[in-house]
């Protein structure tokens, strides 16, 4: 379901690309890699269920300890209609420390395996370690997902370029352990747009094929309140970058602020509402938590978009 679907695609988005003349450059609507495999984005927003193998992921309803316990995590997701999983073994939240790579790798390899013998559906690797994602990709994963863009490891683009996997690139300030701190922007949406277009433009030059490519702005990695909502308003603009947008909200602390402090655990609709409002601003894959609530949100949208008069 486009943006033009949705009714929104004239938005404040599509004004502001008018207004610096630029012109909008079609993001693939079909992702492939190895053997035949696929992300069909027509069908967009593709749900992305989050698996945090980790012990301290902001979310506590969401960590999954131990193989049998993020297995069943994944079968609930995949029986909810998720159209991919996504695994990390290093939490990311803000204030979090490194995770050892060992741990990381011992916390991920064994449970992608344990998924990927039971289903086909597509996996992504959560992490920024080159031996990480190498070891989950042999363990039967097809997607890495990189909140540092490939910059933390200078092996990373040269290890997904090698592996015909696709990359998420994500937009960050500072690192997990002092992102929020401080982070400021003269310009919220021309910095992260320009900085997105540096990553994706790094990510070709180490031969990783444009149609692989996905980009994440990043909402909650270095960004204040009023950074985050500028991004959701912003996401045609992005998307005029030319490749898909991933779009990673699920109960994050500005949703929270915006309804007057709730914690975590009761941010489940404005997530929904705000998930929805950037599907219908254009994003291609959604990152949750509550897989079979985004799926029925989904649902609606496509369900309006499609409608006819009955006579």
């Amino acid at each position: 379901m486009s943006s033009r679907d949705a009714g929104i695609g004239e938005g404040p988005g599509k004004r502001q690309l008018a207004a610096n003349g630029q012109t909008e450059r079609s993001a693939p609507r079909r992702i492939e890699w190895g053997s035949g495999r696929s992300l069909d984005l027509s069908d967009s927003p593709l749900v992305m269920g989050i698996i945090n193998a980790t012990p301290d992921s902001f979310h506590p309803a969401s960590r999954a300890l131990g193989v049998e316990g993020a297995l069943g995590i994944a079968r609930r997701m995949m029986a909810e209609g998720a159209d991919l999983l996504d695994i990390g073994g290093e939490s990311t939240r803000p204030g979090a420390d490194p995770v050892d790579p060992e741990e990381e790798l011992h916390r991920v390899a064994a449970l992608i395996e344990a998924i990927r013998r039971e289903s086909p559906l597509p996996l992504s690797v959560d992490t920024r370690r080159a031996s990480v994602a190498r070891a989950a990709l042999d363990a039967g994963a097809d997607i890495v997902n990189d909140i540092s863009a490939l910059s933390d490891d200078p092996d990373s683009a040269r290890l997904v370029a090698e592996r015909g996997a696709p990359v998420v690139l994500m937009h960050r300030r500072g690192d997990p352990k002092t992102m929020q701190d401080d982070p400021r922007y003269e310009d919220t949406l021309g910095e992260i747009e320009e900085e997105l277009r540096l990553a994706a433009a790094r990510a070709l030059a180490a031969g990783i094929p444009r149609e692989r490519i996905i980009l994440d702005p990043g909402i909650g990695f270095g960004k204040r309140l009023c950074d985050n909502l500028l991004i959701l308003r912003g996401i045609p603009r992005l998307k005029a970058l030319g490749f898909p947008i991933l779009i990673g909200l699920s109960r994050k602390a500005f949703i929270g602020k915006i309804l007057g402090g709730l914690p975590v655990e009761e941010r489940l609709v404005g997530t929904i509402v705000a998930d929805t409002y950037a599907a219908c601003a254009g994003a291609d894959i959604l990152r949750v938590h509550d897989v079979a609530e985004a799926v029925a949100a989904k649902r609606i949208l496509q369900a309006i978009a499609a409608a006819t008069q009955e006579r």
